[in-house]
């Protein structure tokens, strides 16, 4: 099971990952979009948000009220030490259900570790937890299929839908997409979508 196999290497590298990510906020362009659009003090669910750095700190300190969501004990725990008071949850993106929505959802370099049909189902998901006229932000391949990428002498499992997959689903689930940008140079190469949910699922 690819999930499982991302949870062993997160188990065994996810501090020293914390410790290498890059910090100078590549990211910084797409956050900037979504403070223009949904400014301070909004609610962000953050999932897959490790230790809670860069992007959740970006978040705090503009202003926002975070809860972030991971699947790793001692990336949490990180995240606790350097920001204790936030709320940050122990679970899996696949199951979380916090019985609200929020106005702004990330799920950025963690989605994209789900096969393809857990992300599929994600969708239902994302439109659960997303409030009418908030955002979803998230990274993904640039085409269907799936990718090992050692790391740390380790294989850790990618896996991405096809763009017109992603944009049906998202139609279907009630966003639009604002932006798609495909291996942007000016963010790492991320493949990134920033899309606003206008209506309920169909």
């Amino acid at each position: 099971m690819p999930v499982s196999r991302v949870k062993q290497f997160y188990a065994a590298h996810g501090l020293r990952f914390d410790a290498e990510r890059a910090r100078e906020l590549n990211e910084r362009s797409y956050l900037e979009r979504v403070r223009a659009a949904v400014p301070a003090p909004a609610r962000v669910l953050d999932l897959g948000c490790g230790g809670g750095e860069p992007i959740g700190r970006w978040f705090l300190e503009s202003g926002y009220r975070v809860t972030g969501i991971d699947a790793e004990p001692s990336l949490l725990a990180l995240a606790r030490e350097r920001f204790p008071e936030v709320e940050w949850r122990l679970g899996d993106m696949r199951e979380v259900a916090l019985g609200g929505a929020f106005e702004v959802v990330v799920a950025w370099d963690s989605f994209f570790h789900l096969d393809p049909d857990d992300q599929r189902a994600m969708f239902p998901r994302f439109a659960e937890h997303t409030a009418l006229g908030g955002l979803l932000l998230f990274t993904s391949g640039t085409h269907h299929g799936t990718a090992i990428s050692p790391l740390f002498g380790t294989p850790l499992y990618h896996a991405s839908l096809a763009s017109e997959e992603y944009r049906e689903l998202l139609h279907q689930h009630g966003f639009v997409v604002l932006v798609h940008r495909v291996s942007d140079p000016d963010c790492g190469g991320h493949t990134v979508w920033l899309t606003r949910r206008e209506r309920d699922p169909r």
